[in-house]
């Protein structure tokens, strides 16, 4: 289940985030503006809180459901749902930040030279700036990966049965083991996050520009 949730949520965040940078270099300034207020306002609430603010708030109070009633698992399917949308919505925010770095890396001299020669913002975003700037922000990109794979446990405030779950109700029924399961679950996430710090540092590394 924290596998699930890390894959889709890293897959909507990266969305979301490369929109959110685009805005936020964007020589619009109400695009710049939004952007850097969503990230702003983001980073510096409470995951739990975002979390719980789309299942008690989208759902519980404005009945908001991400999932079909007639499915049979329905709570268990629109409790994921809205789990993945509050990881996404609050990765996307570091994501863009990951991204603005990467941006940060590409000479000026590149942006002039696609303006000389036509191209939009939109088009030396998509051709110029961006393939570059992901190739830049590989290493940050995986350290906010690994956060994120860690930052799945919260998915427990709305109801989600994951690692954290599962630890909690096996220490309730065998409190003599805690010690033992504690170190079980502790190993699991080594076993996740470690290939994910070792992939991204080769990738860096391979893939990075050299300036």
């Amino acid at each position: 289940m924290n596998i699930r949730l890390t894959l889709y949520s890293a897959f909507f965040a990266f969305v979301l985030g490369t929109v959110l940078v685009i805005m936020r270099v964007s020589p619009a300034p109400s695009l710049r503006w939004a952007g850097a207020a969503y990230v702003t306002l983001v980073r510096n609430t409470p995951l739990t809180l975002i979390i719980l603010g789309c299942s008690l708030g989208l759902w519980g109070q404005l009945g908001i459901e991400l999932a079909g009633r007639d499915s049979g698992d329905f709570i268990a399917t629109n409790g994921f749902r809205l789990a993945v949308l509050g990881l996404s919505a609050y990765t996307a925010a570091f994501v863009c930040e990951s991204l603005r770095s990467g941006v940060n890396t590409v000479p000026a001299g590149q942006a002039e030279a696609a303006r000389a020669i036509g191209l939009t913002f939109g088009q030396s975003m998509r051709m110029v700036i961006l393939p570059q700037a992901i190739r830049g922000a590989i290493a940050p990109l995986g350290n906010t990966l690994i956060a994120l794979a860690k930052n799945t446990t919260v998915a427990q405030a709305a109801g989600v049965v994951q690692s954290a779950s599962v630890m909690t109700t096996m220490i309730e029924f065998r409190p003599d083991l805690m010690v033992a399961i504690f170190l079980v679950i502790a190993l699991g996430w080594v076993i996740i996050v470690l290939p994910i710090g070792l992939a991204t540092t080769t990738l860096s590394r391979r893939l990075g520009v050299a300036r």
